[in-house]
């Protein structure tokens, strides 16, 4: 019998590390989590997340990161507040190249990343071809991976594969997001919120009333609740299908600033959580 959990860990803006890793299984940017995670687990039984839960991560920061990187280097020399610029070029630039654009196709190359990994499940014979698939969606991948469901619900694709289809969806995570600030172009009324991308799930014990689960920090200026962007989501909200969940990540230095948004992958207001939510996926008994 294969593992019964999926886990998709998807970054948001900012540098990932020198390079994307070979392999969607190779931990990068979510290894501290799923360390963390994987004790909290076998807590309860010795080898629970191992034998159960397959983790992989969706890279994408290296297909802007040589640009961004090269651009740096060339106006490092003339130009001062070297570490805000270096901040605004490393992780705002991510969201501005992130867009909709017939000459640009960073949009569908994000995109693509995410269609690997899922396939990737779907191609690993360790999991159950009916597992049960989590996406945890760091600050502006919230946004990319609200952005890839609704563009799967809107053309109905007929995809083949449990994972690929995200059809066995049963949670979708988010912390540190910022999608309220990709909204205000639109008018409110005209804002909708994905639906609900896990159809096989319902009338199973695997179904939660809350499938979207988003966590922020009330000093992190990169995350917000998602309740209050527009009709749409205050109704997923009052449903009680969309859950904003406050908490103080990072430490004594960090927990009270900017720096509270990387904090949130270490921290036990969010792992632990994450961790009973993985674990009620293995088997909510």
């Amino acid at each position: 019998m294969g593992k019964s959990v999926a886990v998709l860990a998807v970054h948001g803006m900012g540098s990932q590390g020198a390079k994307r890793p070979a392999y969607t299984s190779i931990p990068t940017f979510s290894k501290d989590l799923k360390r963390l995670v994987t004790a909290e687990i076998n807590r309860t039984k010795k080898s629970r997340f191992q034998n159960n839960v397959a983790w992989r991560e969706v890279f994408w920061a290296d297909i802007l990161q040589d640009r961004q990187n090269n651009y740096f280097n060339r106006i490092n020399s003339r130009t001062r507040g070297i570490r805000l610029r270096r901040f605004l070029v490393k992780n705002i630039s991510d969201a501005a190249a992130y867009r909709q654009d017939h000459n640009a196709n960073t949009y569908q190359k994000i995109h693509q990343r995410i269609d690997e990994a899922l396939k990737d499940f779907d191609n690993d014979k360790e999991v159950d071809k009916e597992g049960r698939l989590i996406i945890l969606a760091h600050s502006l991948g919230g946004h990319i991976m609200s952005n890839y469901l609704y563009d799967l619900q809107k053309t109905g694709s007929t995809r083949l594969g449990t994972f690929y289809s995200t059809k066995t969806t049963m949670a979708f995570v988010t912390f540190g997001c910022n999608i309220p600030l990709f909204t205000f172009a639109y008018n409110p009324a005209d804002v909708m919120p994905i639906r609900r991308p896990g159809t096989t799930l319902k009338d199973t014990k695997y179904y939660l009333t809350n499938w979207w689960q988003n966590f922020y920090d009330k000093d992190d200026v990169l995350g917000y609740p998602l309740g209050e962007i527009s009709p749409g989501y205050e109704a997923l909200k009052n449903k009680g299908e969309l859950s904003d969940k406050s908490i103080n990540a990072g430490g004594f230095l960090t927990s009270w600033n900017l720096l509270s948004h990387n904090a949130y992958w270490k921290d036990a207001d969010f792992y632990r959580p994450v961790a009973r939510l993985i674990d009620k996926a293995i088997d909510p008994a």
